[in-house]
């Protein structure tokens, strides 16, 4: 808390110090202070706005099992327990009757148990941008698929609340190169995302079929 304060405090000085000029007037003599004017805000841009999908996307090549290889967060959960993450494996498919949703199925394990989540990614007018729904539009997850050959690998960017997730999926567990890998980081450091906030996953031991009783149905929303 005494750090937070005092970045705060920092601020506070700072802004006092761009927001009054110097009193000293020619000669040594003092003169009335004179607010400067105030710079116009800028425009606030969700940095998702600023994360180009990737050209031409072909959602059709999306579908199917990707297993999840690494994570760049800020996420507290993940900078707390970063070295506890379990293997996860995703699928994605075209809901059925429809060809603006994909079906999203997420296995991973929570206690030693293997859970499902069940979530539905609906397609945007801009190829290759998602929409997640929350109970409430300010808590939907915009997703951005930033970069992928489809075959190999794909990375993905989640915003949800104006905070920026990335996640690296591949094909098979045996898909992370080198070169993928630093993609990957140059990317997250783009975002402000450095070494420090990178979390591989597990490529072993991902979960199989899941019971009823271990599925969780997000649709549409959780």
């Amino acid at each position: 808390m005494t750090g937070v304060w005092r970045c705060m405090l920092a601020v506070v000085v700072l802004m006092c110090v761009c927001l009054w000029g110097s009193t000293e007037a020619v000669g040594g003599a003092r003169s009335r202070p004179r607010p400067q004017r105030r710079p116009r805000k800028k425009p606030k841009v969700d940095p998702i706005e600023q994360t180009p999908p990737t050209p031409n996307i072909n959602i059709q090549q999306m579908t199917g099992t990707w297993y999840l290889l690494n994570t760049a967060s800020k996420c507290s959960y993940l900078i707390n327990h970063g070295t506890k993450v379990e293997p996860t494996v995703m699928n994605l498919a075209f809901s059925a009757g429809s060809d603006q949703t994909l079906s999203v199925s997420t296995k991973t394990r929570h206690n030693h148990q293997c859970w499902e989540i069940l979530q539905v990614y609906n397609l945007t007018p801009t190829p290759g941008r998602l929409t997640l729904k929350g109970s409430r539009p300010e808590l939907n997850t915009e997703i951005v698929i930033g970069d992928t050959d489809y075959s190999s690998y794909a990375i993905m960017f989640y915003q949800k609340q104006g905070k920026i997730t990335m996640k690296l999926y591949g094909r098979s567990v045996d898909d992370l190169s080198e070169p993928m890998l630093t993609k990957f980081e140059q990317l997250a450091e783009k975002q402000g995302l450095g070494l420090a906030y990178l979390f591989p996953f597990p490529t072993y031991s991902h979960c199989g079929d899941v019971d009823q009783d271990h599925k969780i149905n997000c649709v549409p929303t959780c």
